[in-house]
């Protein structure tokens, strides 16, 4: 079961040769999910850690994210990112060591983010990585609070539907790796009332007591809009939605003029195999002067470095509060992704890596 480049770079050593070559397990698209991912869908490849070829390096990975989107990439369909191929390993955000360069601006022993997950070892161009600061949080910090997620909850709350002073706010799937940075951040931001959805009593429970939400809705107990219209009788001015359908419904039932709705996600239709149902209300975005605009983070990360600086300084004083749920071993990846995609999760999933066996 699962448990509950930096903006400056250290200056680099000369390049050194690569190790000899090593094997590296790596998690392979075996097949396209129909609806649910189901175990069949991945497989386990061992394979030879190519030599390094100038300006390459090569990271031995400790840690995986997994996230909701590669849903969508497991589909070979158009979207705002290319299909994962079927036969060949997967990818995504992973943090890991340099253990051999042969590029003058990475040194070996740095610690570095990169797009390159789903496997033990990668080789990388030096400039596909980017080194991290591991005296200011922790290394896997940079795949969660510090990396994409927190960023997207800041970009959410400043840029596409910005808080204001006062505000009442409304955050869908609340316990997880965005929502549970983004209501902490709502508050920073001036929120008068922060409001939550999760799965169950635990989720909820953590929600008020952990991430300083003032009211937690249930979405197991059903009737959402009702228990969105109890925890904000006046209405709410922003949203930031990460699962759309009955939440973006209740949302837009509650929101007051000149509103403001963050559309980040969807997950709740991610495994659909038919039409899914769009809100019955939608109208209410006209009559009240709502704004309802998407958002794609790899569009903010000019963000990145206000963010972090930010993050980093509250997670060491304790004013940001997080919580990873972490899976052991390549081989277990797939269980990772189907635990995020069914709410398994608290806070950000990861997997933890050993190296090439």
């Amino acid at each position: 079961m699962p448990t509950h480049r930096a903006d400056s770079a250290s200056p680099a050593s000369a390049p050194t040769s690569a190790p000899p070559p090593v094997s590296s397990r790596e998690v392979r698209l075996a097949a396209r999910p129909a609806g649910a991912v189901v175990p069949g869908d991945f497989a386990l490849a061992s394979v030879p850690v190519p030599a390094l070829r100038e300006g390459q390096v090569l990271v031995r990975n400790t840690w995986m994210s997994v996230d909701p989107y590669m849903r969508g990439r497991m589909d070979d369909a158009p979207s705002y990112m290319p299909p994962f191929a079927l036969g060949a390993a997967l990818e995504g955000s992973a943090v890991g060591e340099v253990i051999a360069s042969r590029d003058a601006g990475v040194e070996v022993g740095a610690t570095v983010t990169h797009f390159l997950g789903w496997r033990e070892y990668a080789v990388a161009d030096g400039s596909a990585v980017t080194a991290v600061d591991v005296s200011a949080a922790a290394a896997e910090d940079y795949l969660g609070a510090l990396g994409a997620t927190g960023l997207t909850a800041y970009a959410a709350l400043t840029r596409t539907a910005p808080v204001r002073e006062g505000d009442t706010v409304f955050v869908s799937a609340a316990a997880g790796a965005v929502g549970s940075v983004a209501g902490q951040l709502a508050r920073r931001l001036g929120a008068a009332r922060v409001i939550g959805s999760a799965g169950g009593p635990a989720k909820t429970r953590k929600l008020l007591d952990v991430f300083g939400y003032d009211a937690a809705l249930d979405r197991h107990q059903g009737d959402l809009a009702g228990q969105l219209a109890q925890a904000a009788p006046d209405g709410i001015d922003v949203c930031l939605d990460l699962v759309g359908g009955e939440h973006l419904e209740a949302a837009l039932g509650a929101v007051r003029r000149g509103g403001r709705i963050a559309l980040v996600g969807s997950i709740g239709d991610y495994e659909a195999t038919g039409p899914v149902a769009g809100p019955r209300n939608l109208f209410r975005t006209a009559a009240l002067e709502v704004t309802l605009r998407g958002l794609l983070v790899t569009h903010h990360f000019d963000l990145f470095p206000q963010w972090r600086e930010r993050a980093a300084r509250w997670l060491a004083d304790g004013g940001l509060r997080t919580e990873k749920t972490v899976v052991e071993g390549i081989e277990r990846a797939p269980e990772a992704l189907l635990g995020v995609l069914g709410g398994a999760n608290t806070g950000k999933m990861l997997v933890r890596l050993g190296g090439a066996r």
